[in-house]
């Protein structure tokens, strides 16, 4: 397999952790969001993936370029250890919380928005900032009550394994830390992001151990 990859990505350091915790072995091949004018808009990656953004895995003839599809394909072709629970609950539950933040936070702090918000709209970098952490408290504040307010929550977000729920909510809260976000209303989000982290494949896809990383 080959992961293309940009060590920063929240998207490309869900899919590490998802590839790490399945014991896959994987090429990262890097594209750097910000040399060359943003190496995700050449030609060679585009024909990879149209979209032209990170991550894609390629995995023999199949390219799969968003990181939704790309962990549910690890899931369906890699189904052990599982990332979904075993009932349509549970598997409803750990979906709705990775997809609030792929599908609410992510996109409107990608780094094309805030980069559209410098460039086209003017803003400068106290109010691009002050967009990124209002989004990030709205999202995040809606992800604790979803993990406060449930007794499925256990060591993790769903029990006391770990569920796609987490591989979603590591590299967002690493984000929030990031932009100096203040989450310290947000305790349970917290503590799973902190146990999370003691478990060697969420150390293992860490934005500074990768080989791409930058200071």
């Amino acid at each position: 397999m080959k992961l293309y990859s940009y060590f920063r990505s929240s998207a490309a350091y869900r899919v590490r952790i998802a590839l790490n915790l399945k014991g896959l072995a994987y090429e990262t091949v890097p594209v750097h969001l910000l040399k060359d004018g943003g190496q995700q808009h050449s030609d060679d990656y585009r024909a990879k993936n149209p979209t032209g953004l990170i991550p894609t895995l390629a995995d023999g003839g199949v390219e799969i370029g968003q990181s939704m599809a790309i962990l549910e394909y690890l899931e369906e072709t890699h189904p052990e250890p599982a990332l979904l629970p075993a009932d349509a609950g549970g598997r409803a539950r750990v979906r709705a919380i990775a997809q609030t933040i792929a599908c609410d936070i992510h996109p409107l702090n990608n780094l094309r928005v805030l980069k559209f918000l410098q460039r086209e709209m003017g803003l400068d970098d106290r109010a691009r900032d002050e967009w990124y952490r209002h989004w990030i408290d709205i999202g995040l504040s809606a992800i604790e009550a979803m993990l406060a307010g449930s007794p499925a929550t256990g060591r993790y977000c769903h029990g006391d394994q770990v569920t796609l729920a987490d591989v979603l909510l590591v590299p967002q809260v690493f984000n929030a830390h990031r932009f100096d976000c203040d989450i310290s209303a947000m305790p349970t989000v917290t503590r799973i992001a902190d146990a999370c982290s003691e478990i060697d494949a969420f150390i293992r896809a860490e934005p500074a151990r990768q080989p791409d990383a930058e200071d």
